[in-house]
């Protein structure tokens, strides 16, 4: 497989929206995903944002299907260590979201993967850079 089918294949993943139970939600929400060989000079900018973007817009449909009444987020980052994009879902605002440390919040995906992209090119990355970009994406029920 490659990441555009991985990305894709995330939408269709089990999804637990469990405020009180965070764990249940981060250790069935969160994914790992990377490119491997050629894949990587394969892959565009753009084509990895689109496949995110309709992977967010489906979860979307998803959460509000199934009534869930809060916040949710869906988020993407770039684990600059382990050399992978990383996705997850969980019932939390986007200023909010559970990481350890700092952490800033990007309008716009595709620096998120241009660096994925870009640190795949040049072997891992400095994981000590900080604060940790993070696309999100609202996908809770929308306020009356």
């Amino acid at each position: 497989m490659v990441l555009l089918t991985w990305i894709a294949e995330v939408a269709h993943e089990p999804l637990v929206l469990e405020p009180a139970d965070r764990r249940a939600e981060w250790e069935t929400n969160t994914w790992w995903l990377s490119a491997e060989g050629e894949d990587r000079r394969s892959l565009s900018v753009s084509a990895v944002v689109a496949a995110f973007e309709r992977t967010a817009s489906a979860i979307q449909v998803r959460v509000r299907e199934l009534g869930h009444p809060g916040v949710a987020t869906f988020y993407v980052w770039h684990d600059k260590q382990a050399g992978q994009l990383r996705c997850s879902t969980g019932s939390v605002p986007a200023d909010d979201l559970p990481f350890g440390g700092a952490y800033a919040l990007s309008d716009r995906l595709g620096p998120v993967i241009e660096g994925f992209l870009a640190a795949s090119e040049a072997g891992r990355a400095d994981p000590e850079a900080v604060p940790l970009l993070v696309w999100a994406f609202s996908v809770g029920a929308v306020s009356p």
